[in-house]
């Protein structure tokens, strides 16, 4: 794919973001859920993002902040899982 093809495509490429909040007993829902998204799905506080389908990396958050979570395209079973965690903002 040509790096203009690839611009056009990124453009086009919608970006999901919702703030979570999680506890670590919840972590192992929240990763299976992420693993059946068929993109990358990533989760992040500040500037520390990790991929939200390793469950030794959501582990290694901080639970005591909101979480953004992000991913491209739209998934609507993913939408539905996240909706048991998200937060008003």
């Amino acid at each position: 794919m040509c790096a203009f093809c690839i611009h056009k495509w990124k453009r086009k490429v919608k970006i999901m973001q919702h703030k979570i909040k999680l506890r670590p007993d919840e972590v192992k829902d929240f990763v299976s859920a992420a693993t059946k998204c068929d993109c990358d799905v990533d989760i992040s506080y500040n500037s520390f993002i990790v991929d939200a389908k390793s469950i030794i990396g959501v582990l290694g958050l901080n639970f005591n902040q909101i979480l953004t979570v992000a991913y491209n395209g739209y998934d609507a079973d993913f939408e539905k899982h996240l909706k048991r965690w998200a937060v008003a903002v």
